[in-house]
C-alpha cells in the first residue's frame, strides 16, 4: 500500500457532506478501484472517476482526486510486484470481524462497467471460481444471499470468504494478464 496517502483524510471527506452525494465511501471505492485495475479491458479513468465520486471531478478538491488516483497506483503496483499482493480496505466491526460486502459491492459495480468482457472469466470452467469469494458478499434486498449460502451460515461463510479475497483478486488479474500476454481477446 501506498504510504503517502491519507486514507483517514480521504474516508473523512468521503463520508462528509462536502462529497457529492452519490460518492463512494473508501471501502467500496477501494473495492471498485480492484475491479477496475483487474478489468479486462481498460477503462479509462475519466469514465471510471465519475462512477466513483458520483459527480464529474470538476470542482471537486484537488487533493480528493489526486488520493483516489494515488490509491488507484498503489493497488496497481501491489498487482505488478513480485509476489502479486492485494490489501483491500475492509470495515472492521466493533466485535472484531472483518466486513468486506462493501468492498465486494465496490468490486461489482467496477465490472457492471463491462459486464459483456467478465464474461470469459465468470463462465470460465476453470477460473470462474475466481469471483466466488466476492460473490458470495452480494445479498439481495431481502438481505439473503444471491449464492444461495443459508442465514445460519452466512456469517462463518462469509468470514472464509473475505480471508479468500485478496488471493482471488490477483488471481483474477493475473488471469487477464496471461489472456493478454497470450494473445487472446477478453471479448
Amino acid at each position: 500500500m501506498n504510504d503517502n496517502l491519507d486514507l483517514e483524510a480521504l474516508d473523512q471527506y468521503l463520508a462528509s457532506e462536502d462529497s457529492p452525494e452519490d460518492c463512494m465511501m473508501l471501502s467500496d471505492l477501494d473495492g471498485f478501484l480492484h475491479g477496475i485495475i483487474c478489468s479486462p479491458v481498460v477503462i479509462p479513468a475519466e469514465e471510471w472517476m465519475v462512477v466513483a465520486l458520483g459527480s464529474e471531478v470538476d470542482g471537486l478538491p484537488v487533493w480528493v482526486v489526486d488520493e483516489i488516483k494515488e490509491q488507484f497506483a498503489g493497488i496497481r503496483a501491489g498487482f505488478l510486484s513480485n509476489p502479486a499482493v492485494a490489501e483491500p480496505i475492509f470495515w472492521q466491526a466493533h466485535e472484531g470481524h472483518v466486513i468486506a460486502m462493501d468492498w465486494c459491492e465496490g468490486f461489482m459495480e467496477a465490472v457492471a462497467m463491462r459486464p459483456k468482457e467478465w464474461l470469459r472469466l465468470t463462465e470460465s470452467g476453470s477460473d470462474g471460481h475466481l469471483t466466488t469469494p466476492i460473490m458470495l458478499h452480494i445479498m439481495d434486498d431481502n438481505g439473503n444471499s444471491v449464492m444461495g449460502v443459508p442465514q445460519e451460515e452466512l456469517d462463518e461463510v462469509l468470514a472464509q470468504a473475505a480471508e479468500d479475497i485478496p488471493a482471488a483478486v490477483v488471481g483474477i488479474h493475473n488471469y487477464w494478464q496471461q489472456i493478454q500476454r497470450s494473445g487472446g481477446s477478453a471479448n
